[in-house]
């Protein structure tokens, strides 16, 4: 360039030198972020807290597993614009990961996700024996009693059995299990208030807390989906008359820890709050975790003229209805005691 001094060319030159460089910088970074991430070992899992910063989630990546600067995760977390919608949660990736697909999982919320079952059934007792078992929860209930544990979802003073909807939840890694209960305590309480809206006219239950109870008993007595209706009809033919439910699920529940598989005839004899042989109406609260179809039965049981049932011995889990103790009698002496019709 003429007229130019020595030193200016030499200026430019490095100036041009420099957006070379810094163009071939941008292209292996944009080639970069399309790359497969090395991994330390087969996957690499994390649960980012509510309130990480993008830094501290591209550090935790590394220390998780991801090969990589995480000076270079961090700015391209930044450089992308998305760096605000990472969102916490449980996430895993594979080899051939890239930190664009990363970044993706993270901004779109795709969590890797646990799942827990509670049975229908069970009583609470079981229910966090399981919950304790669960290796991906952050356990913060553990030491508490069922009292406790009560009042901490907003119910003090009120029985813990019966409290929890039976079914499957996703949850991620490190949720505490105390929002795990909240979940199935809330998803209870919506399909009582459903089912209670729902009730027949000519129900003899009071409250939809005594639907709970019963739906319970119903939950423990039926062996077969397609009897629960009869099941629940009978007693509530029985509430109806004042004649008492004698069902031994009360009972071997009122017997706790002490009953050893054997219910014997001291036991239906033996009056506590929950023998439902020496004593007239519902127990005093749920004995296990009722089923929808158990709560909807509750409150809108079958038509049956039936008072009594006993169980098949044919391996069915069906039951025999029976009208008048005469009948009952014959079908226990025929299904149970190996006797003729």
């Amino acid at each position: 360039m003429p007229g130019l001094s020595s030193g200016f060319r030499w200026l430019l030159t490095l100036l041009g030198l420099a957006l070379v460089l810094a163009a071939l910088a941008a292209a292996a970074a944009w080639h970069w972020v399309d790359r497969p991430l090395p991994l330390a070992g087969d996957h690499a899992e994390l649960s980012i807290e509510p309130g990480a910063t993008p830094r501290q989630v591209a550090q935790a990546w590394v220390d998780a597993g991801v090969q990589a600067s995480p000076r270079l995760l961090y700015e391209y977390f930044r450089w992308s614009g998305q760096a605000r919608r990472i969102r916490a949660g449980s996430y895993e990736i594979a080899p051939g990961t890239s930190p664009r697909r990363l970044l993706e999982k993270m901004v779109l919320g795709e969590e890797t996700l646990e799942q827990l079952r509670f049975i229908e059934g069970w009583t609470v007792r079981q229910l966090r024996a399981e919950l304790a078992r669960a290796p991906h929860l952050r356990h913060t209930t553990g030491a508490m009693s069922d009292a406790e544990l009560m009042a901490a979802l907003g119910e003090p003073g009120v029985a813990a059995e019966g409290r929890f909807f039976p079914d499957t939840y996703a949850h991620s890694r490190g949720v505490s299990d105390l929002v795990l209960l909240k979940r199935a305590h809330r998803l209870l309480h919506e399909h009582l208030a459903d089912a209670w809206a729902q009730r027949a006219p000519d129900t003899p239950l009071k409250s939809a807390e005594e639907a709970l109870i019963l739906a319970s008993i119903v939950e423990k007595e039926t062996g077969l989906a397609a009897d629960r209706g009869r099941v629940a009809g009978v007693f509530v033919n029985r509430l109806r008359i004042g004649m008492p439910l004698q069902t031994d699920p009360t009972v071997i529940y009122g017997l706790g820890e002490a009953f050893d598989g054997n219910l014997r005839k001291r036991d239906l004899q033996t009056d506590t709050p929950y023998n439902t042989y020496t004593r007239g109406g519902l127990p005093p609260t749920p004995i296990a975790l009722p089923s929808l179809a158990s709560l909807q039965a509750a409150v809108r049981p079958e038509p049956t003229k039936a008072l009594y049932f006993v169980a098949r011995s044919d391996g069915s889990g069906g039951s025999i209805f029976s009208e008048t103790l005469a009948e009952h009698n014959r079908a226990v002496n025929q299904f149970q005691r190996g006797g003729r019709p």
